[in-house]
């Protein structure tokens, strides 16, 4: 996540210098790094075409949901980001299991079909969502959505965002997987920061929010597409918001639950 500009640059973009001019889409604000043995669901989007070779031309980050399905946000996957189609992104990968992008170690796998919402909502960012089957089985462990009335998207619970973004909020991007940790919010307090203006709206029914009343840990450029986990379980992407870490405008995630039919109806397993 994710400039005070719009969502004309998918919602969390900004430009970055590299070889094949492209806008990338918003580590991880207040954060610390952590071990691929904590996280082995965690995965980078990545084209070395569009972005460049250090940081494994990483992007946008994305959720192993299951052995051959990543999920992500549907922003990654527009033309806003990658400045093309996904389907003419030649070198369009998942990396896995690895934790420093600047290294070899992990895989990058080939996609083999993305699925994006036909409802994702530029405007309000609504349905931000995205499926990803690739090319082959990883053996890495998947991570459980959690499903509809699941306690974990309570507000109050506390959950963890995961990424490879923007550190500091001006572009110090990290190389090393970093989380942080967050409170979930309740949708009215989610409802009273984004009622409705040029940063997006605020929907519960394809959202929620989590963030710190003073600011300070949260999601930012480069994590879009990552994990917000609470318990272990999956409750939403990184979606959409006003800065990086600013009281008053907790992070936007797309709800993990509302991913279910389309991982049921998309995913490889």
């Amino acid at each position: 996540m994710r400039p005070t500009v719009r969502a004309t640059l998918g919602g969390l973009a900004l430009i970055l210098a590299v070889p094949a001019p492209a806008a990338a889409d918003g580590s991880v604000v207040g954060g610390k790094p952590v071990r691929p043995s904590q996280s082995p669901w965690a995965v980078a989007l990545a084209s070395h075409q569009r972005f460049g070779n250090k940081r494994s031309g990483q992007f946008c980050g994305g959720v192993l949901v299951g052995h051959a399905t990543v999920v992500t946000a549907a922003h990654c996957l527009g033309r806003e980001v990658l400045g093309l189609p996904w389907r003419e992104v030649k070198d369009l990968k998942v990396v896995v299991g690895r934790n420093n992008l600047s290294g070899k170690g992990g895989q990058e796998v080939k996609v083999a079909k993305v699925w994006t919402s036909p409802s994702y909502n530029t405007w309000t960012n609504e349905d931000d969502m995205a499926v990803i089957t690739l090319e082959k089985r990883v053996p890495n462990q998947p991570i459980s959505i959690a499903r509809p009335n699941d306690s974990a998207y309570a507000a109050g619970s506390v959950a963890t965002v995961y990424g490879w973004g923007d550190m500091t909020g001006d572009g110090s991007y990290a190389s090393r997987l970093r989380s942080a940790r967050v409170n979930v919010l309740g949708d009215t307090v989610c409802a009273r920061a984004y009622p409705g203006s040029a940063d997006g709206t605020f929907k519960a029914a394809s959202m929620l929010c989590a963030g710190e009343p003073k600011g300070g840990r949260d999601a930012c450029q480069g994590d879009s597409g990552g994990p917000l986990v609470v318990q272990g379980r999956l409750v939403g992407l990184v979606s959409w918001g006003t800065g990086c870490g600013r009281a008053g405008s907790p992070g936007v995630y797309t709800r993990a639950s509302a991913l279910l039919p389309a991982v049921l109806a998309h995913g490889a397993g």
